[in-house]
């Protein structure tokens, strides 16, 4: 059997509904848009045929219906309206995008902020992955006798530290060459490639500082390389708003699992090879979010993708809205970093 206009059209107004009310949705309701102009009984029958495939489901005894995870997706792909932002909305993201861009954990936190003020929904933001950052400048600075600080700086905004061991005979003067060489030969090159470019390219021009070389890029191999993206999240308590929530131990399974960080670290690094992604439900690899839909977005520079955010919500959620909030905050992102390239 399939879909006809009519079946879509009341599966979809069957959605809207329930995404509004969270009550399960009876034919009586839907007789009433005018749209349709149908009988309650032909509605029944109607829900009857959408429920014997899929995409309804009866709660308990309940007369009504409720959407299934099949039909949300089914909404998602074929029949969901991108809602416009309001002008309060808008205000209420640019309140929050107030920190300036070399304040990189500052920005990801009022992101997620942002996210789920707009969306009451829960946030999350992973911050630019590091590997995947570019070079901005290198400076060498000396210190105490025999140590060397070791500055990066990457063009989305992050800096490291580290301190290296330096020559004795090295004085201020040679480290400032070499912070000057190293910045303008591998500006904008890739984190995870500039310690196999200075070990290959360098080797020559400064053969007689080669173990020194080999700990600049040890140094930047380990802070560059190795951190785990520190998730930000917001409005983690937004859930227990809503009925789905409502019972503590579903709750207190749900607060546990965004708290911990390291699921949602791991979910935006698998979202972050897409531009968006939509998993609804049972499509979700993580059993604690089977009852969640999730929706992510990447923020990139031109063609490279830097990190991604999402929101998490319950099945009903207001995907139109989700979307166009997410495509906004993503255009904000890229624009910021892209303006502060451009300002260096």
């Amino acid at each position: 059997m399939e879909l006809d206009a009519r079946k879509l059209g009341i599966l979809k107004a069957i959605i809207d509904e329930y995404i509004m009310s969270a009550s399960p949705v009876g034919s009586r309701a839907i007789s009433k848009h005018e749209e349709f102009n149908l009988s309650s009984a032909t509605i029944r029958n109607e829900m009857a045929d959408l429920e014997e495939l899929g995409y309804l489901e009866q709660p308990h005894t309940s007369a009504g219906r409720i959407p299934s995870d099949k039909a949300y997706r089914l909404y998602v792909d074929q029949m969901m309206q991108k809602a416009a932002l309001t002008d309060d909305e808008i205000k209420i993201i640019r309140a929050h995008m107030s920190a300036k861009l070399d304040e990189v954990e500052s920005v990801m936190k009022q992101t997620a902020q942002a996210l789920s003020a707009v969306t009451n929904y829960t946030a999350m933001v992973m911050p630019p992955m590091l590997a995947s950052n570019r070079l901005r400048h290198i400076q060498l600075v000396p210190l105490r006798e025999g140590r060397a600080l070791v500055i990066i700086v990457t063009t989305a905004g992050f800096a490291r530290e580290a301190v290296i061991r330096v020559p004795e005979d090295m004085r201020t003067g040679e480290l400032e060459r070499i912070s000057h060489i190293l910045t303008e030969r591998f500006y904008d090159c890739r984190m995870d490639q500039i310690g196999d470019r200075i070990a290959q390219e360098m080797s020559g021009e400064l053969f007689e500082r080669r173990a020194f070389l080999c700990s600049v890029v040890e140094a930047i191999e380990k802070k560059m390389g190795s951190d785990s993206p520190n998730v930000q999240l917001s409005g983690a308590t937004n859930m227990l708003h809503y009925p789905e929530y409502a019972d503590v131990n579903k709750a207190k399974s749900f607060l546990v699992a965004v708290e911990g960080r390291n699921m949602l670290s791991e979910l935006l690094k698998r979202a972050s090879k897409l531009e968006f992604s939509i998993t609804i439900g049972n499509e979700n690899e993580d059993e604690m979010f089977k009852d969640c839909s999730i929706v992510t977005a990447t923020y990139q520079i031109g063609e490279e993708p830097l990190g991604s955010f999402g929101i998490i919500g319950p099945t009903r959620m207001n995907y139109g809205k989700v979307i166009s909030v997410l495509e906004y905050m993503r255009k904000s992102l890229s624009q910021m970093i892209d303006t502060d390239q451009d300002d260096e």
